[in-house]
């Protein structure tokens, strides 16, 4: 990096190193930080190694750490010396015979002993796969978690011949097919090997040791970044954009192109230019947004990677963005609940301190960081606001939070240099209001669907979640004005309540059972062992690890989001206030993860979630000739849920019609349906009649025969307007040939307020409280679906009889 101090004094970094965390609220103090990770004298450290990671970061060409543009910080590996010296070619051996193994499930076939599986592509089932191969093959018994926390060869060969008894000393070198590099070590004792906490240590401190250490010299590196001056405080012109290829980035793609006039350079993982720009473009139509001629001409491809120094780009492009950037949005991340810190620290940790680099170089820029509210999940946090102190970092068990929280706090800390860092929290995503899109490996998503498949949720506290259209809308607004830059933000919306979603569900026909947190998820593991659903393959695989079920049930028991900061920002700038991501919210995408596999919606065989009974008298007569037979329907209207009205407002029918010009037995209705002002009640006859209903039922009699019924309510500019929504005309005849009979059946009036208002009925299984809800959603819903029918012809009469023209048109005359 360029322009850096050149104070490499260990005593120094981890003063320093100190500060940054101690502002970011960690748990441990100083002093206790530093005896869980005890110092090593000089004379081990030439005898120890430096992680391979950092190792690679002094080796030319290729292989070298993304990390590399920072200067050269030995970072321990917290791993204890070995008692007796052994051979190094042993965890050589091993990591060359893991790397090997590892190549098979990786799209290059290839694996560097020092490279995570992860990062070259590998799969979470790449990773099960791999853990069979091991013991099969190697005879390793290797936990599939320690996969995930680390994996990179040499970090697993070195722990499988520790809990073997044999030594694991790393030599001094690194082989990987490059020049070996020998190590450069400090003359100052370094941050090594974890001691076992003392019986007075906090019984809650359950992240890794060597975790720790690594998190602390990765601080470190952010007192290497050079002093800076403030930007100038006026909107972007050119804006680079990293992880514009995901859900998030996406969507504020093509906000920062709606809502300003910048040029936006998106960094994109690919080959080529050419493969870029197609990624970009497949992206975004996944996710139902444009890649129009329009958006292209705005949008200037970089193949690159925030995982490598540089970000992957040549020295030249490097410092021609430097010099003309205005802005710098860092959204790019490993999003895996799964993986450890040591395996997403590169893409979220040292990527953000890359961008950081960026921003300081050349003209002043300030940098947007996509963090997370993750970087307070703590399990038993009192509080999420935005100037609230974070979570204690030896208190965050899963990967994920952990790299979020350490590339918040180095970036606190760059702060410190005059760097302008916008930090912006997302909690939860959800699915977008409009389009339904959404993110098919967010958590949030795969919890969502399995409360609609299984019908149970777990208790929780709140759940802080937005969608995805209000996030992107607010983190673009904070990138385009220049109040908001250095400032914390949560993107967090309005919080749910246990309450909320069940009330959610259960008005969407989905009445759920509230398990605890380990019945819920032993039951949701059961059922998607018994019936794999490969949609929700990753969330099974979560609700097996020990670390994800932390960072669950954090993220389950945790308080509200608070985020007065961004409502003032929403409310100055005239934005759509926060909503709660309620059952409208989320209609749409819950349809397309029901159409997906994922999630079920209410069906018609289900029981219903309201109904209640339907009487009509008159009679029908041929087509024709004047109606004289009578003709009677007993009907049970019913649905499956409100999302079935929303939708194409339609009820199920059942019932028997009795008319023995048609047929001397009752008539069952096999299928049924009413829809509710059809065709948005678009009127019949010159519009002289709009709908109101449309029946339309399936017939049986009791020897298979097969019938039909087509019936409409209209509504007429006319007095009798209670009769119109009573009156029904009707059309029969036998299934596949025209009508033989027609009339008029109408609903009784003293039946019709004892069945249809008196007379609903709901799920039995909802509370009292629900089943009024329910009613009351149903009436004014259905009350107001029939004044829109209404209002037409009336609004039509009214305007004929102000018509103040001298002479009437033909049509006027003839009315």
């Amino acid at each position: 990096m360029r322009e850096v101090n050149e104070d490499t004094s260990a005593h120094a970094a981890v003063r320093a190193t100190a500060e940054a965390i101690e502002r970011g609220g960690v748990g441990l103090g100083v002093s206790e930080l530093l005896a869980k990770v005890a110092a090593a004298g000089a004379a081990d450290a030439e005898t120890d190694d430096a992680t391979d990671a950092d190792m690679a970061a002094c080796a030319p060409g290729p292989t070298a750490h993304p990390s590399a543009g920072l200067p050269a910080t030995p970072a321990p590996t917290g791993t204890a010396p070995a008692t007796e010296a052994a051979p190094p070619h042993d965890v050589d051996a091993l990591a060359a015979a893991i790397a090997d193994r590892a190549g098979r499930h990786l799209p290059s076939g290839h694996l560097a002993p020092d490279a995570d599986f992860f990062d070259a592509g590998g799969s979470s089932v790449g990773a099960v796969e791999l853990v069979a191969v091991l013991e099969d093959e190697l005879g390793m018994e290797i936990d599939l978690d320690e996969v995930f926390a680390d994996a990179r060869p040499v970090s697993l060969a070195r722990r499988a011949l520790k809990s073997t008894g044999a030594a694991a000393v790393v030599p001094a070198t690194v082989t990987s097919g490059a020049p070996t590099v020998p190590v450069p070590v400090l003359d100052t004792p370094v941050l090594r090997t974890p001691v076992t906490p003392g019986p007075d240590a906090p019984a809650h401190a359950a992240a890794r040791p060597e975790d720790l250490t690594q998190i602390l010299a990765d601080l470190a590196l952010a007192d290497r970044l050079p002093f800076v001056a403030s930007p100038e405080p006026l909107p972007p012109r050119r804006v680079l954009l990293t992880g514009a290829t995901g859900f998030l980035g996406s969507h504020m793609l093509l906000d920062l192109l709606r809502h300003s006039d910048a040029h936006v350079y998106c960094l994109v993982r690919a080959a080529d230019e050419e493969a870029a720009t197609t990624r970009l473009g497949e992206a975004l139509k996944s996710y139902a947004l444009p890649w129009s001629a329009e958006v292209r001409r705005r949008v200037t491809v970089l193949p690159g990677d925030i995982r490598h120094p540089h970000l992957g780009l040549s020295d030249d492009l490097w410092n021609s963005l430097a010099h003309e950037l205005d802005s710098v949005v860092g959204v790019a991340a490993a999003v895996d609940f799964l993986r450890g810190y040591q395996s997403l620290r590169t893409s979220n940790v040292l990527g953000a301190l890359t961008l950081a680099e960026l921003a300081a170089t050349g003209r002043p820029k300030p940098l947007h960081h996509i963090s997370s509210i993750a970087v307070f999940n703590e399990v038993g946090i009192p509080s999420m606001g935005e100037d609230d102190p974070l979570a204690h970092i030896d208190r965050l068990i899963a990967g994920y939070d952990q790299t979020k929280w350490a590339a918040e706090v180095a970036l606190r800390r760059a702060r410190d240099h005059g760097l302008v860092v916008t930090a912006l929290r997302p909690g939860g995503i959800g699915g977008h209001t409009r389009t339904g899109a959404y993110n098919p490996q967010d958590l949030s998503s795969g919890l969502i669907s399995a409360f609609g498949r299984f019908r149970t949720v777990p208790a929780f506290r709140y759940l802080n979640a937005a969608p995805v259209d209000w996030v992107s809308r607010v983190a673009v607004a904070a990138v385009c004005e220049p109040d908001a830059w250095g400032f914390d933000h949560n993107l967090t919306g309005v919080p749910n309540t246990l309450d909320d979603v069940v009330g959610d569900m259960a008005l969407g026909g989905m009445h759920v059972r509230v398990h605890d947190w380990d019945e819920w998820r032993t039951d949701a593991l059961a059922r998607l062992q018994a019936e794999p659903i490969p949609e929700l393959a990753f969330l099974a695989r979560v609700l097996q690890s020990p670390s994800a079920l932390k960072l669950c049930e954090a993220t389950l028991k945790g308080p509200a989001a608070s985020a007065d900061r961004t409502t003032a920002l929403v409310d100055a700038l005239g934005l759509p206030p926060a909503a709660r991501y309620d059952a409208r919210a989320q209609l749409k995408t819950f349809e397309r993860l029901a159409h997906d596999g994922l999630a079920r919606l209410p069906q018609k065989d289900d029981q219903p979630y309201l109904w209640f009974s339907e009487t009509t008298e008159g009679s029908v007569g041929p087509v024709g000739a004047t109606p004289g037979t009578p003709c009677a329907m007993s009907l049970t209207l019913s649905i499956a849920s409100m999302h079935q009205l929303v939708t194409d407002r339609r009820v199920d029918v059942r019932g028997e019609v009795t008319c023995p010009a048609l047929h001397p037995e009752p008539l069952t209705v096999a299928r049924g349906d009413v829809w509710i002002r059809p065709e948005e009640g678009i009127p019949h006859r010159h519009g002289l009649r709009h709908q109101l209903l449309r029946y339309r039922l399936e017939l049986t009699d009791k020897d298979g025969g097969r019938w039909w019924l087509e019936g409409h309510k209209y509504a007429r500019a006319r007095r009798d307007v209670w009769r119109q929504t009573r009156a029904l005309t009707v059309e029969l005849g036998r299934e596949g040939e025209p009508a033989s009979l027609a009339g008029e059946v109408v609903v009784p009036a003293d039946s019709y307020v004892r069945d249809q208002i008196d007379g609903i009925m709901v799920d039995p299984r909802l509370t009292s409280q629900e089943k009024r809800a329910a009613k009351l959603t149903w009436l004014a819903w259905f009350g107001l679906e029939m004044g829109r029918g209404l209002l037409g012809p009336f609004a039509r009469a009214a305007a004929d009889l102000l018509d103040l023209r001298r002479t009437q048109t033909p049509t006027e005359h003839h009315r």
